[in-house]
């Protein structure tokens, strides 16, 4: 299981560039004008891992396998998205089926790049983003809460269940605070997600600079930075342009300019560290002479379940996970050498699976 993030913002912020760059591709056409992503782009990326290519080493696998991350450029919102404005109804439909969203803010000077609103202020640009996104919610809610009034009348536990979550987000979105401020039980987990509101997507913002400014950031980034803490969101400082520098260039040439620059690893790495955290993920591994595979799952996981990421049989027909850990893998080099040890476990249903576990599924067929 991978997972997929939007990434959106105001036109002219950088967005394309930074699409293209992470997906070293030039699906996203870079211009300097509103609206030249008319349809979202999806690409898919490699998630680096050093674990998996270490790994694959001690194992001799003849192929390497990483997780996927996909990424979905989203064409840039302007002020009255929410009422149509620009192509706003179909941006927003877009957003609902990703995962998480990558704000991408505007933090460099350029006159040559034009800002929709004939400014530089990553904040208010936020704010903007966040205010479209509130008021989408707010119109959603209210014709879904007119639609199940005759089931709730007849008391229908699902559209009653429904009501109840839709009234508490629209609460707060009235008190313009995004729904994701909504604590919700566990048991009204699976039908609060099933509502798709915008809001509550997790929220990262990527904050894009000037070459000069990629290694430390700026007084704009700063800002964001100050913004975020206070919401309880992350914040990741890239230069898109540089991004799109370093796809161009072999993985040698690529660390060489990345020395120059000041910088201990690409950006593209920061933000899948960033997006692991904020969607609570975490990676296990498949080891052996044919591949070296990982797989990406939520934290909290039970073997059961991370099997069923494999496959829907391995879940179904669990018997038992053949378990050991990443370092003692690494440190006793490889599979005999943790049996010997007696460092391989028997997990079974109950196992909650750790990152970085090197793991062998064990099931009936």
């Amino acid at each position: 299981m991978g997972f997929k993030m939007g990434i959106v913002g105001l036109p002219n912020v950088g967005k394309s560039t930074l699409f293209n760059a992470l997906t070293r591709t030039a699906a996203a056409q870079a211009a300097n004008f509103p609206f030249c992503t008319i349809e979202p782009n999806v690409g898919e990326v490699g998630v680096p891992d050093e674990r998996l290519d270490k790994l694959a080493e001690i194992a001799g696998s003849k192929q390497i396998i990483p997780t996927r991350m996909t990424f979905v450029d989203i064409a840039g919102l302007v002020k009255g998205a929410s009422k149509g404005e620009g192509l706003g109804n179909q941006f927003l439909a877009n957003i609902r089926e990703v995962d998480a969203i990558a704000h991408v803010l505007r933090c460099f000077e350029d006159g040559d790049v034009t800002h929709v609103e004939g400014r530089v202020d990553p904040v208010a640009d936020a704010e903007t983003i966040e205010t479209e996104l509130m008021l989408a919610d707010i119109e959603s809610i209210e014709k879904r809460l007119q639609n199940i009034v005759r089931k709730v009348r007849g008391g229908d536990k699902e559209a009653v269940q429904q009501e109840r979550l839709l009234k508490q987000a629209l609460a707060e979105l009235e008190e313009g605070r995004p729904a994701r401020v909504v604590e919700v039980d566990e048991d009204d987990e699976k039908a609060w997600k099933g509502l798709q509101l915008l809001t509550t997507k997790p929220v990262l913002y990527v904050c894009n600079v000037s070459e000069a400014d990629a290694a430390s950031g700026n007084a704009q980034s700063e800002r964001v930075a100050e913004m975020a803490a206070k919401e309880g969101n992350a914040t990741v400082v890239i230069s898109a342009q540089i991004e799109e520098e370093i796809s161009q260039l072999e993985p040698d040439e690529a660390a060489m300019f990345l020395e120059e620059m000041g910088l201990a690893e690409a950006g593209l790495d920061r933000l899948i560290r960033a997006g692991y955290e904020l969607l609570n993920l975490e990676t296990y591994f498949t080891v052996g002479p044919k591949e070296a595979r990982a797989w990406t799952i939520r934290r909290g996981t039970m073997a059961p379940q991370a099997a069923g990421v494999i496959h829907g049989d391995f879940e179904r027909g669990f018997i038992r996970a053949e378990t050991i850990a990443y370092t003692d893998f690494v440190s006793l080099g490889g599979e005999q050498g943790a049996k010997e040890a007696g460092k391989m476990r028997a997990e079974g249903k109950s196992y909650e699976v750790k990152d970085g576990d090197v793991l062998h599924f064990l099931f009936n067929a």
